[in-house]
């Protein structure tokens, strides 16, 4: 029978798997032409390289999510995890930041620098950046819970509270 603890692990890992997929779906699917006076342009994420960082990155943890999900629970394995997951963890939140910071310049535009905002011309696109956006937001709320899980598991195991299982999705 399945414990409730490794049930709950289980189900974070597959929504942040999920979550990481969805936005390396999301954001390498988007794209749109657009036009501005007489010219025409082509909007897409690989044109950035906030975007394309944000896909790489999103695409590394959804491996290791993925592989995550079959390591056994009574892997000694379990005491990288927790610092894969810090590592990871840091990783969405640097490839979200930079993405949102170029995210913000093109729904907003900078007048100072005299940037104009495309997301006028090509709403389609920014709205699937913006849903990329959103699904990595998840992403990394969801490594934040398990991370913290994580470490909560692991000093009960050193203070002898109960046996060190990290966080273990194994059934």
């Amino acid at each position: 029978m399945v414990k409730p603890k490794r049930l709950l692990s289980l189900l974070l890992r597959l929504i942040a798997f999920g979550a990481t997929l969805a936005a390396v779906i999301i954001m390498a699917t988007s794209h749109e032409k657009g036009s501005f006076f007489a010219l025409s342009y082509e909007a897409k994420y690989s044109d950035t390289p906030a975007f394309k960082y944000f896909v790489i990155a999103n695409a590394i943890v959804t491996v290791y999510g993925f592989l995550d999900l079959f390591i056994p629970s009574e892997s000694p394995l379990w005491r990288l995890v927790l610092a894969l997951d810090l590592v990871f963890t840091m990783l969405l939140i640097s490839s979200i930041s930079a993405a949102l910071a170029v995210a913000q310049v093109g729904k907003k535009g900078n007048s100072s620098a005299g940037w104009l905002p495309v997301c006028g011309q090509v709403t389609k696109y920014c709205n699937q950046v913006t849903g990329a956006l959103v699904a990595g937001f998840i992403a990394i709320i969801t490594y934040i819970i398990l991370l913290l899980y994580s470490i909560y598991t692991f000093l009960n195991s050193l203070l002898g509270k109960t046996p060190c299982r990290l966080s273990s999705p194994g059934i």
